[in-house]
């Protein structure tokens, strides 16, 4: 699977200063999708992140702009035909219950042609809770109020009468949802580095989003990953289902290699320092199990791998499903790469554009 994951946020995914024309608006993300889905990506989402005033600061104010990516990705519907659209969200913040996401769901689905499904993410982030008034639950018991959060809409896209529930988390009384999603329920994602992750992802998930376990530099995490994908495999097989591992690189793409290399060094000597030092303090307050080795001046590149494109069939070998991509400067690289790469993946057999979201669902 080809996946774009948009730069919905200042700075997109790259804490540097070194020039470019990346951007967070709304028009420029449409563009990215409309030239993605037409290069034949099966799959478009953004991030979802809650921050205070000024983002992560920094010389570029890191992810100050910051559009919502279920919002974004309910606007891209209208403007796209085929590509897969996931909304992100945070489900256990605030006043959410699952009988919104199942409506907001069902609609966007219907919306869509079909198209849309939801990452689901349980917030990993010491503050985040704070903001909506919030003390952050245990790593393990968000994904067991998680479980039950799915479980219901499940129960609700599926089930023929009103739904009656008490639980440990939610109670719904005579509960419904109509219209029904067109291929029986949305396709949902999530994204995980931990064990209690990899179990919600087994029972629930169509496509898991890991990171590496090993840093962002290839030849480290290429040993790594191997194990790390088939543990998440292995409990999906436990379940008796077969999901989807996706990963994401940021990609240097240039014609040569000294030019590649070259580029790719003036993005790390063009660090934003100071958002980088913000950023990491917020992660490792956290209690999030993926990125645990990344290097600071490695987050100027962004993304869970740094790899030149002729690397893509390594990962597809060492048993990754898919990319998530992410670019320096996305316009320009996007286009160099469907010119560069993308036919070279189609003659290796590593990329066949799916031709209807039914497909997807394993």
């Amino acid at each position: 699977m080809l996946g774009l994951f948009l730069p919905l946020q200042t700075g997109g995914w790259s804490q540097s200063t070194l020039p470019r024309d990346t951007d967070w608006s709304f028009d420029y993300n449409a563009r990215l999708t409309q030239q993605a889905e037409a290069l034949g990506f099966d799959v478009v989402f953004g991030l979802s992140q809650w921050l205070p005033k000024g983002g992560f600061g920094g010389e570029t104010g890191y992810r100050e702009n910051f559009l919502d990516p279920f919002i974004s990705a309910v606007g891209l519907a209208a403007l796209t035909k085929r590509i897969l659209l996931l909304g992100t969200i945070h489900i256990l913040y605030g006043p959410w219950h699952p009988l919104h996401l199942a409506r907001f769901l069902a609609t966007a689905d219907h919306l869509s042609g079909g198209r849309f499904g939801a990452n689901i993410v349980t917030g990993y982030a010491e503050n985040e809770p704070k903001i909506f008034g919030m003390t952050r639950a245990d790593h393990n018991r968000r994904y067991q109020q998680a479980d039950e959060f799915i479980r219901i809409c499940n129960a609700l896209w599926h089930g023929e009468d009103n739904l009656n529930w008490q639980g440990e988390f939610y109670s719904l009384e005579q509960a419904y949802v109509s219209p029904r999603p067109r291929f029986g329920r949305p396709i949902l994602a999530s994204a995980s580095g931990s064990a209690a992750g990899f179990e919600y992802a087994a029972r629930h998930s169509d496509i898991v989003f890991i990171s590496s376990p090993a840093g962002e530099q290839f030849a480290n995490a290429i040993a790594a990953l191997t194990d790390h994908i088939r543990a998440v495999k292995n409990a999906a097989e436990r379940q008796r289902r077969r999901i989807r591992v996706i990963i994401n690189p940021t990609i240097i793409v240039r014609p040569t290699s000294e030019e590649t290399w070259r580029y790719y060094q003036a993005i790390i000597d063009h660090a934003d320092l100071a958002a980088i030092e913000n950023f990491a303090a917020r992660h490792s307050a956290g209690d999030s199990q993926s990125w645990p080795q990344h290097s600071a001046r490695g987050r100027a590149v962004g993304g869970h791998l740094h790899i030149v494109a002729d690397r893509l069939a390594q990962l597809h070998h060492a048993g990754i499903d898919g990319v998530q991509i992410t670019f320096y400067d996305y316009e320009p690289e996007l286009a160099f790469f469907s010119n560069s790469v993308i036919p070279l993946l189609e003659q290796a057999g590593l990329h066949m554009p799916l031709t209807s979201t039914q497909e997807q669902i394993p």
